[in-house]
């Protein structure tokens, strides 16, 4: 990712000039060379000399989230998107490479390329990247608790491609703080985690000068619910903490602070409110401005340049009438393109079908044509900021200045941005924030399109073999990659792996730089599971706070909420306690909204409720429905893992004899996957086409009335 634009902004909106910004790095050879400036006007309106068409601006880098299966089949992947003229890649890794387990590890179980490309060892890195030359490519790669890890695979395979270290360019995102927040793909306590983060920037900003060593996102506090104001502040705060934390550690002598400052990117998410969006990314460039100016001393106007690169928003992509979601995404895109002086320089773009599943190449393909199209056809890049002076603009940002920085102020007197993960504050705010806006939707106040006005449809064409609608992942992956696994272990020096693991648990006892042994380790042959599990015996491991038991709920603004309270009242009576739900997320899923709404909405209606968070084993699942004693078990798989994960919780209550128990299960899972999960026991199944989150407690009310035998009102 590069500079945000020739342009920055005070406090108030307005603009002030800057050098103009410096080429992107590492852009992949068949990225089509554009000027570093804008167009020169011979006028103030900002139309090309003489009328005519002007030089246009450089494009920003384009990319497509991708990965899955196995090394192989992302490789051909990428090299397909590469030809039809992507200039970038962005690389999602499987859940249990995220989290730091090998493929044949009980907790991934399912999961093995379902989200992502599954990376166990250099073999993988090897496979992941055969022909394409590192030392010429631009890459982000979405890893957060494992990038360190991640990163030494890519320099070892890099450099036995031929390329320096220095020639490498691109973006590990190693945001751990949102991770605690949104994703949920952490592993260690904050204190380490941070430690892992700023030993990798030490290590970037010495060894590997063009590379990104984090890539601070705003992007999945959107996805958790996260206002505009919210999505500023929390961001800022994170940025805080983990430049705090770059000075703590002494190894960052005081004038090197603007290089460091000048290497961070950000990852941005973008709504479809576009003018607001536009409005929020220049009102990040003025607080990035001035944290830089005032906290860190940064005088140099370049190396304070707000640098982001964005995925539009997914959460707003929806699985009734998804047709429509080509729009969304169109004019998401814009409110990070049309401004110039707030114009992202890295895009990449859901597909239309991503609340169906897992988009098919032609379907990234639509999504790559729509940012190739506007970058190429349209006049965008050929003018000044179009928005420059706008009254309306001006005062719009410098409004979500002052609420942000309120909201910051709020967070640095709790202690900061870790102190406010720990007490659980951040996360009950998204949790509310998220409750409030599912309560707008529902009673009609916020408009969606085909979900809750405008539902009469045709039939679509793009669904008429909906199980074909989507990309599935053949799950002999799964034993493929552990089969790949076991060959590697068997192939490599024992005594090598040893001494490297040692090195690691060594290092990692002490304050050395943890990137130096972490390479060792990559060389030597260690995999993914065993780097993670070293760093967990010294580490630990951590739970964060859920947020729903201090969530404010939507209270009376839900549709049929007192209506709702009456029947759970009732069938309370009538079962002798209070109903009692168990919701669940199994496997290595993350991704929390949805369990969090329902559990939040669930205890609103009256429901007793338990949630001990992600990342759980089916035993686990199990082994707490009991003790619990639970009327219904609601279980949350996004990842696509729920004809894996889904069943062993229910052979698991049937042999802990309560198989009397229902289970309902939520998530992205295909009608005929719902199909097979009711064969299988299941006694519902809610897909994002359910929306009404009343109406889906009232499903699984009515679910447990009628395992009770109880009439139905």
């Amino acid at each position: 990712m590069t500079d945000l634009s020739t342009r920055s902004a005070d406090r108030h909106g307005t603009r002030t000039a800057q050098p103009p910004p410096r080429p992107e790095a590492g852009t992949h050879p068949h990225a089509e060379a554009r000027p570093d400036t804008g167009i020169r006007t011979d006028t103030d309106t900002g139309a090309p000399p003489g009328g005519g068409r002007g030089a246009r601006d450089r494009a920003w880098i384009i990319r497509t989230y991708a990965g899955h299966s196995s090394p192989a089949e992302s490789n051909a992947l990428y090299r397909r998107n590469l030809a039809k003229g992507q200039t970038g890649l962005s690389v999602a890794f499987d859940l249990p490479t995220q989290t730091g387990y090998d493929p044949d590890h009980p907790l991934a179980r399912g999961e093995v390329g379902r989200v992502g490309v599954p990376i166990a060892h250099l073999g993988d890195m090897r496979g992941l990247f055969d022909g394409i030359p590192l030392a010429r490519t631009n890459t982000s790669m979405t890893i957060n608790a494992t990038a360190m890890w991640l990163l030494a695979l890519y320099q070892a395979v890099a450099q036995e491609q031929g390329a320096d270290p220095a020639e490498l360019a691109g973006t590990t995102q190693n945001d751990i703080i949102k991770e605690y927040l949104s994703r949920g793909t952490y592993v260690f306590p904050p204190g380490p985690s941070l430690r892992l983060v700023t030993d990798l920037i030490a290590y970037s900003v010495a060894e590997l000068p063009r590379w990104n060593p984090i890539n601070i996102c705003s992007y999945h506090l959107q996805e958790a619910g996260a206002t505009p104001v919210q999505e500023l502040a929390f961001t800022m705060c994170s940025a805080i903490a983990v430049l705090d934390a770059v000075v703590a550690t002494g190894t960052i002598p005081a004038e090197r602070m603007a290089e460091v400052c000048a290497r961070i990117s950000f990852f941005v998410n973008a709504g479809e409110r576009f003018v607001e969006e536009m409005c929020k990314v220049r009102a990040f460039g003025v607080l990035w401005d001035d944290l830089l100016r005032s906290r860190y001393g940064v005088s140099d106007p370049a190396a304070r340049r707000f640098r982001y690169g964005v995925q539009v928003n997914s959460l707003g992509l929806t699985e009734a009438q998804p047709e429509n979601n080509v729009i969304r995404i169109v004019l998401e895109t814009l409110g990070v393109t049309l401004s110039k002086d707030a114009r992202c320089r890295a895009l990449q773009l859901p597909a239309w079908n991503e609340a169906l599943g897992l988009p098919r190449p032609w379907d990234q393909q639509w999504s790559l044509r729509v940012q190739q199209i506007l970058a190429h056809e349209t006049d965008l890049l050929e003018y000044d900021d179009l928005f420059t002076g706008s009254p309306v603009v001006e005062e719009r940002v410098r409004r979500l200045v002052a609420d942000a920085t309120a909201e910051i102020d709020r967070v640095q007197a709790m202690g900061g941005a870790v102190a406010a993960v720990e007490s659980g504050y951040l996360k009950s705010a998204l949790v509310c924030a998220q409750a409030a806006r599912r309560a707008r939707i529902e009673s009609g106040e916020d408009v969606v399109v085909g979900v809750n006005r405008f539902t009469e449809t045709e039939p679509s064409p793009l669904l008429a073999e909906l199980d074909t609608a989507i990309q599935t992942v053949d799950p002999a992956f799964e034993q493929a990659a552990r089969d790949s696994l076991a060959a590697w272990r068997a192939g490599r020096d024992p005594s090598a792996v040893r001494e490297a693991l040692l090195g690691l648990r060594t290092a990692a006892g002490t304050e050395v730089n943890l990137v130096p042994a972490t390479l060792a380790c990559a060389r030597a042959g260690v995999t993914t599971g065993e780097w993670a599990d070293t760093l967990r015996e010294v580490f630990g491991e951590y739970r964060a706070p859920t947020g729903v038991s201090d969530a404010v709920g939507a209270g009376g603004g839900a549709t049929g909420l007192d209506e709702l309270r009456a029947l759970v009242a009732r069938t309370g009576v009538a079962l002798g306690r209070p109903v009692k739900m168990l919701v669940g997320k199994p496997g290595l899923d993350g991704h929390s909204n949805g369990a969090e709404q329902i559990a939040v909405r669930a205890r609103d209606a009256g429901f007793e409720v338990v949630y001990q968070g992600i990342r759980l084993t089916p035993g686990q699942i199990v082994a707490a429905a009991v003790e619990e004693d639970v009327h219904v078990v609601g279980l949350s798989v996004l990842s696509g893992a729920h004809l894996d994960l889904v069943p062993e919780v229910l052979d698991g209550l049937r042999a802990a004899g309560a198989g009397e128990v229902p289970v309902v299960v939520g998530g992205i899972i295909p009608p005929a996957d719902a199909r097979e999960l009711a064969r299988l026991g299941a006694a519902a199944v809610f897909t994002p086409r359910d929306y009404e989150l009343s109406a889906i407690i009232r499903g699984i009310v009515d679910v447990v009335r009628s395992r009770h035998a109880l009439d139905h009102p």
